[in-house]
Formats: C-alpha cells, sequence, structure tokens
C-alpha cells in the first residue's frame, strides 16, 4: 500500500480509489489529495483527509457508467485492487478510455491448501474431516 501510495507522488491528484473501505485509512499519509470512495457500505468514520467525497453504490458497474464517473469528479488516476474477475473491470477500462493512469495492487498470495476438482472428492475430504473431529485429532 504504501508503494502504491508513493506511486501518485507528491503534487494534488483527484484519486479514484477502488478499494475496500477497510483498506483506505494509510491514504491519511498523503493529504494533498482528492479521493473518491466508492463502496458498498458507508465508511465510517470518515478518513482523516481534507479532500474526500464518498459514494455508497452496489456494482457491478459497467464501462460507461464508470466513465461517466471518472469524468464527472475529473479524475485524474484511479487506484485499484486486482479483485481478478470481470465484474470490477469497467472502471479499468473507463481508465482506459479515458487515458488515466492505473495503479494496480497485485493480488495477495494465496495460501498453500489442499484442493479437489469434483464434488465425490469434496464429500470424501469432508467425510474423512468429520471422522478426524470426531476422534479429537
Amino acid at each position: 500500500m504504501e508503494q502504491a501510495i508513493d506511486a501518485l507522488g507528491s503534487a494534488p491528484r483527484r484519486v479514484f480509489l477502488a478499494l475496500g473501505r477497510k483498506e483506505l485509512a494509510p491514504f491519511a499519509a498523503a493529504p494533498q489529495h482528492l479521493y473518491l470512495v466508492r463502496s458498498v457500505d458507508p465508511v465510517d468514520p470518515p478518513l482523516a483527509l481534507p479532500q474526500a467525497i464518498y459514494l455508497t453504490a452496489r456494482g457491478p458497474f459497467g464501462e460507461a457508467e464508470d466513465r461517466v464517473l471518472l469524468e464527472r469528479h475529473r479524475i485524474d488516476a484511479i487506484l485499484a485492487k486486482n479483485s481478478g474477475g470481470e465484474a470490477t473491470y469497467g472502471k479499468i477500462a473507463a481508465a482506459r478510455g479515458l487515458h488515466l493512469p492505473v495503479i494496480m495492487l497485485k493480488r495477495p498470495a494465496l495460501p498453500e491448501t489442499e484442493s479437489v476438482e469434483r464434488i465425490e472428492d469434496v464429500l470424501a475430504w469432508l467425510d474423512h474431516a468429520i471422522t478426524l473431529a470426531a476422534r479429537g485429532v
């Protein structure tokens, strides 16, 4: 997150933060920017920032809708996390169309875990786990 904030630079910008509301606190370290925050739930308490605009809305949002949002708020940079899904791609496509820079946070590495591909294998794994739990293992 610190690298992403550094990538915004020191000159004031109008930044669309496409992050979860629990990931916003570090941006208090860069109060020179205006931040547009769109979240499913209200950001409460608001960030300790002099310039923040909060929108409460639930996606998915399409490219055309996000383009209107970016233009209306005169956004000049987007900071987003890589969610890996098509449902959140509208803002990235809109940014490309407007030639805006996008700062993308890497997805966290997933822990190594057991996995199965078929329902039968899931049921067998659950049966084994329940048997172990019943024995106190």
